[in-house]
């Protein structure tokens, strides 16, 4: 298990001013699990993540795997990168061009004290013979499906078989933590789909302890059992990719985690938070009926978000609440949907729908909001 408590790292810029990379940044993650730190360029992600690994010297806070500190600003513990037994993979894979698929592998348990390792915060180290050398290459080249290529030079790899090598590289500590650095960014957008299954399938297989950080959101879903939203160095929210995307804590995660549509208004009838208690709010559309986790007063100002695929359209008028007529503005074939644009009133509202609804630019077409799926959010 993994937690980070209290966390601040900063560091001078090129004008020397203190630039605050990472603050108060406190997760835990369960042994087993996959974590991931989700957030735009500079906002303290790959500084958490190289903390971590010891590769930067916080100011303050406490960073513990399984119970063992390794690095603590109260009591000035911090043990060196090479003594916490983790593994990494950055975005550059950093494979041996001169070396074979096999000699890549095994290169981190042959360097150092020759063929020894030595366990996280451990004095001692643990000697291996050739044969231990071979049996763990085999074994974690097996799980990443570069068995049959263990002779094959390094630079006739393609890029996915050398992300997997990459893999392999640090797998084969048998580290107690896995810290990856968005490792699939320099694939194609096909390949890195593939390699997120790749990825999920070994992380799940192995139950190895991973800190994922990336700025993709697809990726991010598709990965994580936790995902933590990161922004100018805070954390935002923790949650399950499925909490995070229904339920987000505020407009910057509605905004950053998939496409979503921001309607502003006011509390008109306020009451009880939680399912099956609605209230009415006052729009630029009109007034909308919703349900709300948080307790809102009347007046209030907020903005309600709804992902494009809640945004029902129907060619007929439908029954329920939250009805508007609108017309199209717009429409993207995108082969499984098509991606509509509506304008309601002042507003332009996004709909992703399957591909038999085929009205046409310009048309008259009803807009439908499902007050279940509105989320209300305290405005910016």
């Amino acid at each position: 298990m993994l937690k980070v408590d209290g966390l601040c790292t900063e560091y001078p810029n090129d004008r020397g001013e203190i630039v605050r990379a990472a603050q108060d940044v406190s997760f835990t993650v369960a042994e087993g699990q996959l974590f991931t730190l989700l957030g735009p360029s500079g906002c303290g992600k790959t500084t958490t993540l190289r903390s971590i690994a010891g590769l930067e010297r916080p100011r303050a806070g406490e960073i513990s795997v399984n119970g063992q500190l390794v690095y603590s600003s109260s009591t000035g513990v911090f043990v060196a990168p090479n003594r916490r037994g983790f593994g990494m993979v950055f975005q550059s894979y950093a494979i041996w061009p001169h070396m074979t698929v096999f000699e890549n592998a095994a290169f981190p348990l042959q360097v150092g004290d020759s063929g020894s390792i030595q366990r996280a915060g451990s004095a001692t180290r643990t000697r291996l013979t050739r044969g231990d050398i071979r049996e763990r290459v085999m074994r974690v080249l097996t799980a990443v499906h570069l068995d049959a290529l263990t002779d094959r030079e390094a630079t006739r790899l393609s890029g996915g078989q050398q992300q997997r090598l990459a893999l392999a590289r640090a797998l084969v500590m048998e580290p107690a933590l896995l810290l990856l650095d968005e490792p699939l960014s320099n694939l194609d957008a096909k390949l890195r789909e593939q390699m997120r299954f790749e990825l999920k399938r070994l992380q799940r297989e192995l139950k190895i302890t991973t800190v994922y950080v990336t700025h993709d959101q697809s990726e991010a879903l598709a990965l994580s059992r936790q995902i933590a939203v990161m922004h100018e160095g805070r954390i935002l929210q923790i949650g399950s990719p499925r909490d995070i995307y229904e339920r987000p804590a505020n407009q910057f995660v509605a905004d950053f985690v998939g496409n979503t549509n921001f309607i502003d208004g006011y509390v008109v009838s306020a009451g009880p938070a939680g399912a099956g208690h609605y209230r009415c709010l006052r729009t630029e559309i009109g007034e909308v009926r919703v349900t709300s986790e948080h307790d809102l007063r009347p007046d209030e100002r907020v903005a309600i978000s709804i992902r494009p695929e809640d945004v029902e359209l129907s060619e007929t008028r439908p029954a329920g609440d939250n009805v508007w007529e609108g017309r199209v503005d717009q429409k993207v074939f995108l082969g499984e949907a098509i991606d509509f644009q509506v304008r309601v009133g002042p507003r332009t509202l996004l709909s992703r729908r399957h591909p038999t609804l085929r009205t046409k630019i310009g048309d008259a077409i009803f807009v439908q909001l499902n007050p279940d799926k509105c989320v209300v959010l305290r405005a910016a």
